[in-house]
């Protein structure tokens, strides 16, 4: 793994960048001193890099304002969950043309209300594995086992009018373990009605990009960033490694 093989980097008395074989070692001061963008190949030593732990290497990244932003933890979203759960289901907005509702109430001390919505295709049911549903008033653990069984997950909260997005703050979209977010400062959230053009289509995919698309989402990517500092006795350099 990439931690490991940084340390036995960092035990190395000098580690070796093996790109450009055709040019000659050039000295850290010299490159410091030039002007961008030029090739160099350098011998040099691996001080430190940073993040130390490998999965704070991992970061949201808008590539339309080229913002960067923390993944954030099972705790927020949960947090967002129960906040949004503490407003009722709309029963108005329940069994519409293109998507169909079950409401209950939990057994527990709070009866909590929840609904789930099931987007139809051809006024029909999909099987689990190809449909999307939208849930009101669950807990994290109620949204992961729901995305164990079915295609895609979209949490939603009621208005007087219409379903919409929580905060975007929470993954607009679950789809198996993977949850997709969007970034607050370049999306346009639409209503949820807007998903009801994908679902009359003729073999609806729901595609995350698709359904960033019709809902007004810029989506965020998952990127790998660590910095490195190298040295060979004449400077420091810091070299940053940007990947999706």
């Amino acid at each position: 793994d990439l931690e490991s093989h940084l340390q036995r980097c960092q035990q190395l008395s000098v580690t070796v960048l093996t790109d450009h074989q055709d040019l000659n070692n050039i000295e850290l001061k010299t490159i410091l001193n030039s002007m961008a963008p030029q090739q160099y190949r350098i011998r040099a030593k691996l001080r430190t890099y940073k993040p130390q732990k490998l999965y704070q290497s991992i970061k949201l990244h808008c590539s339309k304002c080229n913002s960067l932003r923390e993944v954030p933890d099972g705790d927020d979203f949960d947090f967002i969950l129960q906040g949004s759960g503490v407003t009722a289901p709309n029963p108005e907005l329940h069994n519409t043309s293109w998507y169909d509702s079950v409401m209950w109430t939990t057994q527990d001390q709070k009866q909590r209300k929840i609904a789930i919505h099931f987007v139809k295709h051809d006024e029909m049911l999909q099987q689990p594995e190809d449909t999307l549903l939208m849930i009101e008033g669950g807990t994290l653990k109620e949204v992961w086992k729901l995305t164990r069984r079915f295609k895609c997950i979209i949490p939603v909260r009621s208005t007087e009018d219409d379903l919409e997005l929580l905060d975007l703050s929470a993954p607009f979209l679950l789809q198996g373990n993977i949850k997709y977010y969007g970034c607050k400062q370049c999306s346009t959230p639409k209503p949820i009605k807007s998903l009801s053009s994908i679902a009359a289509e003729q073999r609806p995919s729901w595609e995350p990009t698709e359904i960033a698309q019709v809902l007004g989402i810029e989506p965020l990517q998952y990127v790998f960033i660590m910095k490195f500092t190298l040295v060979d006795g004449t400077g420091a350099l810091n070299a940053y490694l940007f990947d999706y």
